[in-house]
């Protein structure tokens, strides 16, 4: 065999081994006013392209805001590549043990006792939750009903537990879409913001428009405070004009939740958080905002959310993810 065939095979073996090394990557903080806090963003969902998004709003909390973030994604074991139709295998959950706030974006994740746990034991600590888009339906045990974690399950009828981490940590489960899926965008209401202007998480945030639709919201509990409420757009640009004929619905709340009894953390919720969706510059602004909010710090009166690597989200839709990336494409010098 040709010394130079031999050559070019060790270097593809080890280069595949490099990647499947690399299952997260991290950003370590900078001098600014978070410094110190870890932050753990998990992505994980088949649709609105999350392993995009948490990516470029881990670098700018990094590097804009000093906190130190690590990005987990799906993988897929047998490649090490990120496969957002994984629903079984989130590596490094782990980093949870030393995180001051999860922000998770994750839909009908079915993982492992083994990776659940860091999960729960994190949760049962009464520390900060940031819930994106689909975290309202984050987990589905469907294949794997007997699970010891199957009460997170989106429709768990456990007492104490029913709908899952939705509802028990950020207050909703999934009901149905209530925009015109991949046909209406979400207008946040300018009254809401006027309304709720002096929240720090709105800091600075003066016009939000997204083009994934309104979910519909049925149940937030009583201690829930609804910051935004969204109205359908009768179109997914910008200009889109609302659509009156349907009701607005909450679309950013806050609220807390408690597992452990006297543990109790703070939630920020939105609806709203798909990779496109994040072109909106107040709309980073809010999430930027809500981690700061969430770990008890002073929001920025406009906070920096400016990309700090060029951003080109992949428009939201099944299996319309980038085939082949590895983890280490997200990392940045």
């Amino acid at each position: 065999m040709p010394a130079s065939f031999l050559t070019l095979l060790f270097c593809c073996v080890a280069s595949i081994s490099c990647a499947q090394q690399q299952q997260w990557v991290e950003y370590k903080s900078a001098q600014q006013p978070g410094k110190g806090k870890n932050i753990v963003l998990i992505s994980g969902d088949d649709e609105y392209r999350s392993e995009e998004a948490l990516p470029m709003l881990a670098q700018i909390l990094a590097k804009k805001h000093g906190f130190n973030c690590t990005v987990l994604f799906p993988i897929d074991p047998a490649s090490g590549v990120i496969d957002p139709n994984n629903h079984s295998n989130i590596p490094g959950l782990e980093k949870l043990e030393s995180a001051d706030l999860m922000i998770i974006f994750t839909r009908f994740r079915e993982l492992p006792d083994d990776q659940m746990e860091h999960i729960d034991n994190y949760l049962k600590s009464g520390k900060p939750v940031i819930g994106m888009r689909t975290a309202t339906h984050a987990f589905f045990y469907e294949k794997n009903p007997n699970s010891k974690f199957a009460y997170y399950d989106w429709q768990s009828k456990k007492e104490g537990w029913v709908n899952g981490f939705g509802r028990k940590v950020l207050g909703e489960t999934w009901v149905s879409h209530h925009g015109d899926h991949g046909k209406e965008g979400t207008r946040a209401l300018a009254n809401g913001i006027q309304q709720n202007a002096k929240h720090p998480i709105l800091n600075g945030v003066k016009d939000i428009w997204s083009p994934t639709d309104v979910y519909t919201t049925t149940q937030l509990p009583p201690e829930a405070q609804v910051l935004l409420f969204g109205q359908p757009t009768k179109g997914m640009t910008p200009s889109s004009p609302p659509n009156l004929n349907k009701s607005i619905m909450p679309v950013a709340w806050t609220m807390s939740y408690e597992i452990e009894p006297g543990k109790k953390g703070r939630v920020f919720a939105s609806t709203m958080g798909a990779a496109v969706d994040l072109m909106n510059e107040d709309l980073r602004r809010m999430f930027v905002n809500a981690c700061y909010w969430t770990l008890n710090l002073d929001a920025p009166q406009k906070a920096d959310v400016d990309f700090v690597t060029p951003y080109k989200p992949t428009m939201f839709g099944f299996d319309g993810y980038i085939k082949g990336t590895f983890p280490s494409k997200y990392v940045i010098q």
